[in-house]
């Protein structure tokens, strides 16, 4: 786990136990920036929009900067109609007048049961405690403070040396279940101090997002509720001047992403294995996503991963009916680095006595090379076990 704290300039947080589900835990959390932020930001792509996703988009056409992020965890405020909207602008109407500022330049963001409304009582008697303590939390203890079904709190930090100067990166991310990667079935929340234009700074974030939320499965399932909300303060006053420095800030970016990604996944509901899918030789890099995902979001090979099985049979099956076009017989499979099937058949070997000790690592590689062309794509995947049943039985009660 990345135990980051450090924020860049012009960032305060703030958390508060309001007790809308967890009784012993904060539950509400605050993201407070100084100045204006540019913001850039992905929704879910679920055709039932939650409220605050349908709020926090109406928002953006109105501001042109955004001075706070509002997160609740325990109710997903997501099909409960026009009294859903109206609970969540009040929500965000009560924090403004607290903080001073607009109701439009507050995004809010929420997480929880489908169907639950806000508590609109716990949020009126807990918003102005919330800001009474604006810069005294940490970045793990808001990062505690979205968790639903997370067993730990998940942040990343790093910094990118520029022409002029120094400029911070810092995230935090929540999600362990309902995770496929369709936009960003997830939440997560970026910050930076570096003064930039909100077209790149979309471009970029996006690009980061594609790479690294988008790449990533659990269960195949794609919530309500996901966004990414990424916040340039620019409080550093550092700005980007040519292409180093635009690749710098990309590199700082992408690692923050990409390792909160990797923490969704290690975190996900009763999983014990990191599967690292890696698919080339593709017709185009569509068709490795296709393949890619069709393995990750096999129940048949995600089991087989859990018990330590190679069966690469499972491997292939998925990979056929993929969509993704190539000659079976020019199909190469590698798992835990060992080549394991090829030319259309397996190769010979003991399998249970080579994959016997691969297969108990907590991450393992499944590489494939479909031999059609030049298409790539690597997709995190977490095993399925038991325990991932136990767990989304009973979350509702």
């Amino acid at each position: 786990m990345t135990a980051s704290t450090q924020l860049p300039k012009g960032f305060k947080l703030a958390t508060a136990q309001a007790g809308f589900k967890y009784m012993d835990r904060a539950d509400l959390a605050l993201i407070f920036s100084e100045k204006p932020a540019v913001c850039a930001a992905l929704f879910t792509t679920n055709l039932f929009q939650a409220a605050p996703i349908k709020v926090a988009r109406a928002n953006l056409e109105k501001t042109s900067g955004i001075r706070a992020l509002l997160i609740n965890a325990g109710q997903a405020n997501a099909c409960t109609g026009d009294t859903g909207i109206s609970n969540c602008l009040e929500t965000l109407r009560i924090l403004a007048d607290l903080l001073g500022i607009n109701p439009e330049d507050i995004l809010p963001a929420s997480t929880g049961v489908i169907g639950d409304h806000l508590k609109m009582d716990l949020f009126e008697n807990n918003l102005p405690r919330l800001v009474e303590k604006l810069g005294l939390s940490t970045g793990l203890e808001a990062a505690r403070a979205i968790m639903t079904t997370d067993t730990f709190p998940k942040t990343s930090s790093a910094e990118a040396n520029l022409g002029s100067g120094r400029v911070g990166f810092w995230g935090m991310a929540k999600g362990a279940g309902m995770i496929c990667p369709n936009m960003a079935t997830m939440l997560g929340f970026i910050l930076t101090d570096l003064r930039i234009d909100k077209e790149l700074w979309q471009t970029i974030v996006s690009d980061s997002v594609e790479g690294t939320f988008n790449a990533l499965t659990i269960d195949g399932d794609t919530s309500t509720n996901d966004c990414v909300l990424a916040l340039a303060g620019g409080e550093s006053g550092i700005e980007i001047s040519g292409d180093e420095d635009l690749e710098k800030a990309v590199s700082a970016l992408d690692k923050v992403c990409s390792e909160l990604a990797y923490e969704i996944v290690r975190d996900a509901e009763g999983g014990t294995r990191v599967l690292h899918i890696e698919v080339t030789g593709a017709r185009d890099k569509a068709e490795a996503r296709l393949a890619a995902g069709a393995v990750g979001n096999s129940p048949l090979v995600k089991t087989a991963m859990y018990g330590a099985d190679p069966n690469w049979g499972r491997i292939v099956a998925a990979l056929g009916r993929s969509g993704a076009l190539f000659n079976p017989e020019k199909v190469r499979v590698r798992l835990a680095g060992v080549e394991i099937f090829s030319s259309g058949r397996p190769v010979e070997m003991d399998r249970d006595a080579v994959f016997k000790p691969l297969l108990k690592a907590r991450d393992i590689n499944i590489q494939i090379d479909l031999g059609a062309g030049e298409g790539k794509f690597t997709l995190l995947a977490s095993d399925l076990t038991e325990k991932y049943i136990e767990i989304n039985a009973r979350y509702r009660t």
